[in-house]
């Protein structure tokens, strides 16, 4: 695969959690995130997304998440659960993106706001429509999908390289 190969990165913040008496890297998912995260795989399955990897938190609502997202897709991608995802910051974020492997095309990263919120925007040198503006009037809620694309190398990630060309969120 070569370095000018067209590539998405997809980023989905965990479902609804819900505020137990666990730590904060232990919360389930609340009934709401049991019920939206489904609905984001299906999103996803009928966007025809299927990521050749995804990173994922180790936290357990973006564990919870992911597999009842991974479970409405056509095909498993290979999934690695990420610790560096867990509460990273825009700084990290782009540094994992940077560290992909050329032979990934799709990406996936299964993470927290604010930093998914924050790469999203900051990636998206431009947007389809009103995408962006809607994306951040929203405020990348739980459960949301956005799905950006870029050319080159993951090592040439950096802000603005990216076009925002699909947001989605289960309650908009």
């Amino acid at each position: 695969m070569s370095a000018e190969t067209p590539r998405r990165i997809v980023l989905l913040r965990h479902a609804k959690a819900d505020w137990s008496q666990e730590s904060d890297h232990e919360r389930p998912l609340a009934e709401r995130g049991r019920k939206d995260a489904p609905a984001a795989g299906h999103w996803l399955a009928g966007a025809g997304i299927t990521p050749d990897l995804t990173l994922c938190s180790t936290a357990a609502r973006t564990r919870e998440t992911w597999k009842l997202v991974v479970g409405e897709l056509p095909q498993r991608p290979r999934t690695v659960y990420e610790e560096r995802l867990y509460e990273a910051s825009l700084g990290e974020l782009i540094a994992l993106l940077n560290e992909t492997s050329d032979d990934v095309s799709d990406l996936m990263l299964v993470g927290h706001n604010p930093g998914m919120h924050a790469l999203a925007d900051a990636l998206a040198g431009e947007a389809e429509g009103d995408l962006l503006s809607r994306m951040n009037r929203s405020g990348f809620p739980t459960s949301s999908i956005a799905v950006l694309t870029f050319t080159g190398s993951w090592k040439s990630v950096e802000h603005g390289v990216g076009r925002l060309d699909a947001f989605w969120a289960p309650h908009a």
